[in-house]
């Protein structure tokens, strides 16, 4: 019954997928942060906003949910998202390199962001009247809602004056914070298998984007930056954290299995299985983004592990069916669909390059590691051009 259970389907809205890694990184922190301020353990400010900021980016991207409400995904905000979760990139690979605007963008984010939606949320009468109202499920969401906003300018208040109380007060706040997300992501769950018309799914204009669209544009833009920011670090221009660089790299793996089941290996359905690795790819990003040196060891051993069995078995998948064909005639291709499949043998490719030169240093040289993940970025994003241009034959035939 247990394993019945486990591998069952679960169906989790992207909504309540970033709620729960928003949730997983304030809890996280929260703990973390009492053995740090202790001086038992060592801190990475920068990992943990390059991480919120990341985290805020992608909810304006996928959703065009923003930190002052929720807004119709047109190019210009999806613009504006990326450019924050890049900016969130930057800081958590380059210390200090950004200097003070991390710091701020989050602050505008928890500060004014929270206390606008509080606003809008008391004096809407669709939101906390009405749900008031209702009552039963709709009273926690009510809660749940005012709880994480209170908690948010909160959260914005201490970014502004660091030393508003102290360190222990201050990792109470955060984990408090994180429980509030926990209760509210359980509610908007809870919800959305009762009234399942209820999720919102809306695209840009002419484009969709969906979960998966939005993932592929996040993750090449992870990799085209990494891989330009790893040329002068190799000449020894820039400072590098690579332990926040691995624990973003497992949280954008983490994100990606739980909102669509997509993993290193290949697609799988999303059961709850999925969701359990999923959860604990994220705790340990979250951990490695936090606590410098940590995990770099593990996490090193096992994302070179899994870019190199993602790209053969996704490598062996794509001989398959040429070695069956044989020299059996076939008809023309569409250039489109041999540009796509040349674009995908490319990135396994990569990945498999990438994946061995984390388990054998120096096989490659730090810059040609640069080269092959600014590489690998600008394919995906090439792909994710041939996926709209097949969506829009596909729409007019």
């Amino acid at each position: 019954m247990m394993g019945h259970w486990f591998f069952r389907k679960a169906e989790i809205p992207l909504e309540v997928v970033i709620l729960l890694i928003a949730a997983l990184t304030m809890t996280t922190t929260g703990i973390l942060l009492f053995p740090a301020g202790a001086g038992k353990l060592p801190y990475y400010e920068n990992g943990l906003y390059g991480l919120l900021l990341f985290i805020f980016g992608l909810q304006t991207v996928a959703m065009g949910k923003t930190p002052f409400g929720d807004m119709c995904r047109s190019l210009p905000l999806i613009a504006i998202g990326l450019a924050i979760a890049a900016s969130g990139i930057i800081t958590c690979f380059i210390p200090d390199l950004l200097i003070w605007i991390p710091r701020a963008i989050l602050f505008i984010c928890f500060g004014p962001g929270g206390l606008v939606l509080l606003l809008r949320f008391l004096f809407s009468r669709d939101k906390f009247r009405a749900w008031v109202q209702f009552g039963g499920i709709f009273r926690h969401l009510a809660a749940g809602c005012s709880a994480v906003y209170l908690f948010s300018i909160l959260a914005g208040l201490l970014l502004w004056k660091k030393d508003l109380v102290t360190v222990p007060m201050t990792a109470c706040a955060v984990l408090a914070y994180g429980i509030a997300l926990i209760y509210l992501s359980a509610v908007l769950a809870g919800i959305y298998r009762a009234y399942p018309k209820t999720e919102k799914r809306e695209y840009l204009s002419g484009t969709d984007l969906p979960v998966d669209r939005a993932m592929i544009l996040l993750t090449g833009v992870f990799m085209v930056l990494l891989g330009v920011l790893l040329v002068p670090v190799t000449l020894g221009m820039l400072p590098f954290s690579g332990s926040a660089q691995l624990g973003l790299l497992m949280v954008i793996l983490a994100i990606q299995m739980l909102a669509s089941g997509n993993t290193p290996i290949g697609a799988f359905p999303r059961s709850y299985a999925v969701v359990f690795c999923g959860l604990l790819f994220a705790f340990l990003g979250i951990v490695s983004c936090i606590i410098p040196g940590i995990l770099v060891g593990q996490l090193t051993i096992l994302i070179g592990i899994l870019n190199i069995l993602g790209g053969g078995i996704k490598l062996w998948g794509m001989a398959v069916p040429l070695l069956k064909q044989g020299n059996a005639p076939s008809g023309p291709v569409p250039p489109v669909l041999v540009k796509l499949s040349l674009s995908q043998f490319s990135l396994n490719l990569l990945s498999i390059m990438f994946g061995t030169s984390m388990l054998i240093p120096g096989i490659i040289p730090g810059q040609a590691i640069g080269m092959i993940l600014a590489l690998n970025g600008c394919v995906l994003l090439y792909l994710l051009r041939l996926l709209s241009i097949i969506d829009s034959i596909s729409r007019t035939s």
